[in-house]
């Protein structure tokens, strides 16, 4: 006779997931201390972090630059991400020290933890997509790092669509089902016990025990599992409405080359010189842009930059010069872009030269025609080219020019925000105290915490010497961080690891009514001259 599936698939899931240990309303006592809270109140956070980040998403990237409400929703969003990891940061922190992965919740921790990176890569890409000043210069400063790594040309924080679609949807699905995997083992598998004290008797675990069983000769105490989620809730949302409303959130305007070329028209000349010259920085760069050499980084002799290969391909000549003065209806711009082409490569490079010297005599001033004023001398067609490119700029039409790739939806930044990330970027987060000396991207202008969870990842960046100092310092770093995110996630399988929280002992803080409980019943045990020590009131069956 055939076996029924349904009736075995239900039969699983009464005998894996009870009731009774789904919607709990008993738990052990030495549940009492505050540190198990924190995972509620993780939650609760996350709860508001998908409300508010749904309302930011429906009304569009734009809204809540412009209007109140959605400026006030955005600090919300904001608060309650910090929230998050606040409270995620100490729950992971008291779940260490009580070494939650005891006793076959190995899975447990590891499922948390694995939640904790994906919350840091989410909350990650919600910074690029702020479309603000703080997120061009998180992106310009990040895409260093996911070069070396290979993973540049895939993800693409210069990307804002991409960003976007990574941040609204694909991170919170996933952490979704993460933290609901969590939920669901720690039902199961119910909490850690303490660890024993001395002379305590109980029954040693073996795998396979139902919670009935694991929790034997454990004090139970009325528990509202509903109660305490509406709570931690109602603290969450009080909290982050009134650092909401006392604090707001920051939202620097973002420079553009229109911007740029409007407030510093010598600067911006400069910059496109040395993009048609081709010793700017990013046309010396290498992969993912170009075969060039000057930002590759390599472990030993493995390079996962040079091995990803080009992805983004950018002439710099090209596209921030030659390209826009091509749609230039001129005809003394065309013959100017004709005479360059033409001429020889040492031709060139004397004008090159020469204009270069020019411009760094200028003061800023314009003539009638709003073209930079410079010394007389052999420059050749530059002066006309780069009169006309400035005009493109001033007008915002080369802002346009960057982001058509003849693609459905114009939202790559790459090409604008490389080049402001020539001078323009560095100088602006330099007057707002964000370079990397001032710990980078983790920062936020303005007096807000920032990325603080990427204190670690940014750390390595300001120890003075080894690899972390040097020409590979993106990808030392990542090396560093992949092991002891490693190590993290597998804590309760590597041995030494995994005993740390009985050397630390910390965990007698945290249990210490349970362990006067013992201690109490161990003595009763002994004043009645019993030789065993008493054990603690058990738990029937029936009541599991």
């Amino acid at each position: 006779m055939a076996k029924n599936w349904t009736l075995a698939l239900r039969q699983r899931l009464a005998r894996n997931y009870p009731p009774d240990q789904v919607l709990p309303d008993k738990q052990p006592s030495y549940v009492r201390s505050a540190v198990y809270l924190f995972g509620a109140l993780t939650i609760a956070s996350f709860v508001l972090i998908i409300i508010t980040g749904t309302v930011l998403a429906i009304f569009g990237p734009q809204w809540w630059h412009s209007d109140a409400v959605g400026h006030f929703f955005n600090s919300l969003h904001l608060w309650s991400v910090e929230a998050f990891f606040f409270f995620m940061v100490i729950h992971l922190w008291g779940m260490f020290y009580l070494g939650a992965w005891r006793d076959g919740r190995g899975r447990t921790w590891a499922m948390g933890a694995i939640a904790f990176v994906v919350s840091i890569v989410a909350a990650f890409t919600g910074y690029l997509s702020q479309s603000n000043l703080d997120s061009q210069w998180i992106a310009v400063s990040a895409k260093d790092a996911m070069n070396a790594i290979g993973v540049g040309g895939f993800f693409n924080v210069l990307n804002f669509g991409q960003m976007y679609g990574f941040h609204i949807f694909l991170l919170p699905a996933l952490l979704i089902a993460l933290i609901a995997l969590h939920i669901v083992l720690v039902r199961l598998r119910g909490v850690v016990r303490p660890y024993p004290a001395k002379g305590e008797v109980r029954e040693p675990y073996r795998k396979g025990m139902t919670q009935a069983q694991y929790y034997r000769g454990v004090r139970m105490i009325p528990y509202d599992l509903l109660r305490e989620v509406v709570l931690a809730g109602t603290v969450v949302l009080v909290l982050v409405v009134v650092l909401a409303s006392v604090f707001s959130s920051p939202d620097e305007k973002p420079l553009t080359m229109q911007s740029v070329a409007q407030s510093d028209p010598a600067g911006f000349v400069t910059v496109s010189l040395s993009e048609l010259a081709g010793n700017s920085v990013i046309a010396q760069y290498g992969q993912p842009y170009n075969t060039a050499s000057g930002s590759v980084q390599s472990a030993g002799p493995f390079s996962p930059q040079q091995l990803a290969g080009v992805r983004l391909p950018i002439d710099t000549a090209s596209v921030y010069v030659i390209g826009p003065l091509n749609t230039v209806k001129n005809p003394e711009v065309a013959q100017a872009v004709q005479t360059f082409q033409a001429a020889s490569a040492d031709q060139q490079t004397k004008w090159e030269n020469n204009y270069a010297t020019a411009l760094g005599k200028a003061d800023g001033s314009l003539d009638a025609d709003g073209h930079l004023k410079v010394v007389a001398g052999d420059y050749g067609p530059l002066p006309v080219m780069f009169g006309a490119l400035l005009d493109i700029a001033r007008s915002g039409a080369l802002d346009g020019l960057l982001l058509s790739d003849g693609k459905f939806y114009q939202t790559d930044y790459t090409k604008p925000l490389l080049f402001l990330n020539e001078s323009a970027l560095p100088n602006r987060a330099g007057q707002l105290n964000l370079l990397g000396n001032q710990w980078g991207m983790m920062n936020e202008t303005g007096a807000y915490p920032g990325q603080a969870w990427l204190w670690l990842y940014t750390f390595w960046y300001q120890v003075p010497f080894g690899p972390y100092n040097g020409p590979n310092a993106d990808i030392a770093v990542w090396i560093t961080m992949a092991v002891l995110t490693l190590a993290l996630i597998f804590l309760p399988y590597i041995p030494g690891l995994r005993r740390l929280p009985e050397v630390l002992k910390v965990y007698r803080l945290i249990w210490r009514d349970h362990y006067r409980e013992v201690r109490a019943a161990q003595e009763a045990g002994q004043a009645s001259g019993d030789a065993t020590p008493a054990p603690m009131p058990e738990l029937h069956t029936s009541e599991a």
